[in-house]
């Protein structure tokens, strides 16, 4: 028997774009399906927000989203995420990790995701491996980018 862990993210409407822009950077199979589609009246106003969305690729990348319905409470803000002094500080409950063998895999991913972000730590060689970073993207997640090959360096 196998087990398998998938990032689902939760958004307050912008699942589609962020789906759509994950898709982007690491390619695979979109599916969004909204809440009309599964029977809500389509004149309420989270009739078009997604109720189910999903992309997965063959290299491996797999993440869910959906919108939380509009009466449900808003959570709390976390404080920005940074590093300093190589740790990282935040006050999120989770990152996304996106790893790789090589810094050719990893990079344009990490190019991809970088468009419109904050960047924590850029790209590159850190004491750990070859190739490490962190960013919070333009929906407001953040990700760690690494490559697993131990690093020579």
């Amino acid at each position: 028997m196998a087990i398998s862990t998938t990032t689902h993210l939760n958004f307050r409407g912008d699942a589609r774009a962020a789906l759509e822009f994950y898709q982007s950077v690491f390619g695979g199979h979109l599916t969004v399906v909204a809440y009309g589609d599964f029977g809500m009246p389509k004149d309420l106003p989270d009739a078009d927000k997604v109720v189910f969305g999903q992309v997965t690729a063959e290299n491996g990348f797999s993440i869910m989203a959906y919108d939380v319905p509009g009466q449900a409470p808003a959570a709390a803000v976390p404080a920005a995420t940074t590093r300093a002094n190589g740790m990282t500080l935040t006050g999120e409950r989770f990152f996304v990790s996106v790893r790789g063998e090589t810094v050719e895999e990893i990079g344009p991913l990490w190019d991809g995701l970088a468009d419109g972000a904050d960047v924590i730590e850029k790209f590159g060689p850190s004491p750990w491996a070859p190739g490490f970073g962190m960013l919070t993207d333009r929906f407001g997640v953040t990700w760690i980018l690494d490559v697993t090959a131990p690093y020579a360096g």
